[in-house]
């Protein structure tokens, strides 16, 4: 490694960021071990929600966040659950050897539309009145500020927003920071807590989301019958480092396209997509016959399907083996990617490659539920509204 010669830290090799430390809130709980558990376990984390529909009088299929955290970090619970996922990454990276003293820090925080629910009291509840320390807690840029200053970093610190794609829009500027020689580490964390009853109206409206049917019902991807996704929520956070003695995995490499085709629609040729998968490859230093297994972006609506097929017969020859979590966490939108990569680097760790239950037809390369794990990269894609396409490659330590 040798110094950068415009900011004086050390610029890395390519291949050296690990994940080393991990912290999950979602819908099965506030902890990673909520979310292993849940996976493990095949067991849907969302649940039957009131005051859903157009008239808030129905019931709707949600994966959303139990109360919890602490109050001191939000009014809401936006706030709240990003304090919580970084406080255990950090410490669970600690556990694994990582020291942080005389390292520089960075902070990314990837998210979309930010603290729905509570910018919606704020305004309709409570006329836009609320003491000015509990509105500061509301803006985009509290939440990193605390967590910076609660662990002591000093690196950059800044919000990136992709659409669906930016939980791995945000690991991959996170690795763009240390190949540069920015940082040292990065403390990487993706939000979303958006499964509110206004946004899940719009995105049913659109024939994304599935409101009223369960979970395994709804969301089928690469089976039979799918019809969409189960919408839901999470804070996922994750310390990035090339300093860490037990890292749960490798982040080799990755890419972002964009379709520059419609603001919801896929291009319906798909060329942009599969350009993600092999420029993510090429980034990478690896061969398509080097991945062991294709972690599908898997929202089970019938274009996101179509553009994944034709990407793995493409890129792939429908060799690798495919694993898809929507069913079990539901779709958690701008932390979707990363809840997956979390769940990925979990699989590495303990040798056991979590995709939900197979329900319907199914493609032969489909896991089953959790399957002995096969060592080798993973391809995790991620496509994002607006045309939003990202991939990043993991590989065991």
């Amino acid at each position: 490694m040798t110094p950068d010669v415009f900011t004086g830290h050390t610029a890395h090799p390519l291949d050296s960021m690990s994940i080393a430390g991990i912290g999950v809130v979602c819908g099965y709980g506030w902890g990673r071990e909520y979310l292993w558990q849940g996976l493990m376990g095949g067991k849907p984390a969302a649940g039957l929600y009131p005051g859903y529909g157009p008239g808030r009088d129905q019931h709707a299929w949600v994966g959303r966040i139990p109360d919890g955290g602490d109050p001191a970090y939000g009014t809401g619970l936006f706030g709240r659950a990003v304090h919580a996922a970084a406080t255990e990454a950090i410490t669970d990276a600690q556990a694994r050897g990582w020291h942080g003293t005389d390292r520089t820090v960075g902070l990314v925080h990837a998210f979309t539309l930010g603290d729905v629910a509570d910018w919606r009291d704020f305004y309709l509840r409570e006329d836009g009145h609320r003491r000015t320390r509990d509105y500061l807690k509301m803006l985009p840029s509290t939440p990193i500020s605390v967590v910076m200053q609660k662990f002591g970093f000093h690196g950059p610190a800044m919000n990136v927003s992709a659409a669906c794609s930016s939980g791995n829009v945000g690991l991959l500027t996170a690795k763009m920071w240390r190949d540069a020689g920015l940082v040292d580490d990065v403390l990487c964390i993706t939000t979303d807590l958006s499964a509110t009853p206004e946004m899940l109206e719009h995105f049913v409206g659109m024939g994304a989301a599935v409101a009223e049917a369960d979970p395994f019902t709804a969301c089928r991807p690469f089976q039979r019958d799918s019809l969409g996704f189960t919408m839901a929520e999470a804070s996922v956070a994750m310390l990035l480092t090339d300093a860490a003695e037990m890292p749960y995995a490798r982040v080799l490499g990755g890419a972002m396209t964009n379709d520059g085709f419609h603001v919801v629609s896929m291009d319906p040729t798909h060329t942009q997509v599969i350009a993600c998968a092999e420029r993510a490859l090429t980034n990478a230093g690896i061969e398509a016959t080097d991945v062991a297994y294709f972690n599908a972006h898997g929202t089970g609506t019938r274009q996101c399907d179509a553009a994944e097929r034709d990407l793995f017969a493409a890129v792939f020859d429908e060799r690798p083996a495919i694993t898809a979590l929507k069913p079990l966490t539901g779709h958690c939108q701008g932390a979707c990617a990363a809840i997956e990569v979390a769940a990925i680097a979990l699989s590495y760790e303990r040798g056991i490659a979590a995709s939900a239950p197979i329900v319907a037809a199914a493609h032969p390369r489909l896991l089953n539920g959790p399957t002995p794990m096969t060592d080798g990269p993973t391809l995790k894609l991620s496509l994002g509204m607006g045309g939003n396409n990202a991939a990043v490659i993991l590989a065991p330590v």
